[in-house]
């Protein structure tokens, strides 16, 4: 996302509002990946799902794919299928539209009576295993990484951007939001909406920021890079057509 927005033109300052931590035990991990074998799918809803899987294989000896193995894999968008690709899995279908729930809606067809593994973090929403429930699959879903705050972020840097430092800020999950709100206050963050450009990378995190008050978002149809400079482009140029037409109309 950096290297594009940079493509463009912009300036991206990354700051990192979430960081990743083993699960408090792993014991149904374990079990999931020592009897891989019983699941008909195993779905992937992030990045970070595939890295803290592939970790524990490799620390337990074991191969997620095995010789015969009836497994197949989705993933909730082509950020997931891309690092899947990467760790040596064959997947099988990538969802259109990048949340839990319409990944388990474009399988719904192929759920009945199936076995699903779904490892995610301690703080995933629930729309997805619900979703699969409704579908008639039997769903074994294990925590496996937590989801943190980092302790280590810049606060000084991060309300500086916050108080007009920067054009825009994107918010990449609900975790973030939650500890943008946590670290600067709730308020702070509503009041963004009349300095800069409030972006949500994906419906999910849309629905976040919406819940925490804010109404004026720019929203990216998907998670992928493309999809969110396309929304910022028109958002950036419908301001200055605005602005354009106002300083016309004075």
């Amino acid at each position: 996302m950096a290297r594009e927005l940079s493509a463009h033109g912009a300036i991206p300052v990354v700051i990192p509002l979430v960081s990743f931590a083993d699960p408090e035990d792993f014991a149904p991990l374990d079990a999931a990946i020592a009897g891989i074998e019983r699941f008909d799918w195993m779905i992937l809803t992030s990045a970070q799902a595939v890295r803290a899987v592939v970790k524990r294989c490799e620390e337990l000896n074991l191969s997620l794919i095995r010789p015969g193995s009836k497994l197949r894999i989705a993933c909730v968008g082509p950020v997931t299928a891309e690092a899947a690709r990467q760790a040596g899995f064959r997947v099988k279908h990538v969802a259109e539209m990048h949340t839990g729930a319409a990944l388990a809606g474009e399988l719904r067809n192929r759920l009945e009576g199936m076995k699903v593994f779904v490892p995610r973090s301690d703080r995933a929403n629930p729309d997805l295993p619900q979703a699969l429930n409704q579908y008639g699959a039997e769903v074994t879903e294990v925590i496996a990484y937590r989801t943190l705050r980092p302790s280590g972020v810049d606060k000084l840097h991060l309300r500086q951007i916050a108080e007009g430092d920067t054009d825009a800020v994107l918010f990449f999950s609900p975790s973030a939001v939650q500890h943008f709100g946590e670290l600067l206050g709730s308020q702070q963050l509503r009041a963004l909406q009349d300095k800069l450009a409030i972006t949500a990378v994906g419906p999910v995190t849309a629905n976040a920021l919406r819940e925490a008050g804010v109404r004026r978002l720019v929203i990216s149809t998907d998670t992928t890079a493309a999809s969110v400079i396309e929304a910022l482009e028109e958002h950036f140029a419908g301001t200055v057509k605005q602005a354009s037409t106002g300083a016309k109309r004075e």
